[in-house]
């Protein structure tokens, strides 16, 4: 299975929509999803992520599933160090490296900053319980921290397979017939939903990886022992469609200049 997460466009907050150059990127966007064989879009309630999904929906004549808590993650606290009232996250490293329960999978909603909204913890709960229902869906069932998914037949691999082997083979003939879905969302809860997927404290994901607007992060389901599967990122805030096509990369949601090399 692949699933792949698309931030919205350069955002125009004020009108939840997009920017003139917001809208530049949608498009360049469409042009390359639309080539993809895609089983189901879905798509944050939110009107920069609507606007997003719209240019390349328009174009392959398709619709999105809305879902509503895929919304931005955007539970605001007053932060103890800025005294800024805003996102749950953007916090400066002293604070938030030096918190022990911010470098938990679970516990980092119990941390005193993220305890001023209850929202926190019991919308982090509602996403996870959610997502864990949307791949259910697939064939995907939470146990533990991983999944097993339901097919006929078990597959045991030690070792990645090496091009022209048997396994490479049956791996490659897999890419033609598995799902991929498209969700249209935000970094937030981008961050949110790869916390639960790969069980990597939500703080770290947030502080440690920008995602540029209308970027993709596309992860994939490794299958390789009887029927566990691991969902493994395979690129994050890739925006190939906009430096091929000369479009800059927003700075939106980070602190430093991009690299746009």
């Amino acid at each position: 299975m692949k699933i792949i997460f698309v931030r919205h466009g350069e955002p125009d907050y004020t009108h939840d929509s997009l920017t003139e150059k917001g809208w530049r990127e949608a498009g360049f966007l469409a042009e390359r999803i639309s080539k993809w064989r895609v089983t189901d879009f879905y798509c944050s309630p939110l009107g920069r992520a609507k606007d997003t999904a719209s240019c390349t929906l328009k174009k392959m004549n398709r619709e999105a599933v809305t879902l509503d808590w895929m919304r931005e993650f955007s539970y605001a606290i007053d932060d103890p160090v800025t005294k800024k009232h805003g996102v749950p996250w953007d916090f400066i490293p002293s604070y938030w490296t030096n918190e022990p329960l911010m470098m938990d999978p679970q516990r980092w909603v119990e941390a005193d900053v993220m305890k001023q909204n209850p929202d926190i913890a019991i919308k982090f709960s509602e996403v996870c319980k959610n997502f864990d229902e949307l791949l259910s869906s697939y064939g995907y069932k939470r146990e533990k921290q991983y999944y097993k998914f339901e097919r006929s037949g078990e597959r045991f691999c030690a070792a990645t397979p090496l091009p022209g082997s048997e396994d490479y083979s049956k791996a490659m003939a897999n890419d033609v017939s598995e799902p991929v879905i498209v969700i249209f969302c935000h970094l937030g809860i981008t961050c949110v939903v790869l916390s639960h997927l790969l069980n990597i404290p939500f703080p770290l994901l947030v502080h440690g990886f920008f995602l540029p607007t209308t970027s993709l992060t596309i992860l994939s389901s490794e299958e390789r022992w009887g029927q566990e599967a691991y969902f493994r990122v395979q690129v994050l805030g890739d925006v190939y469609h906009l430096l091929s096509n000369g479009e800059p990369v927003s700075p939106a949601g980070s602190f430093a200049t991009p690299w746009t090399a």
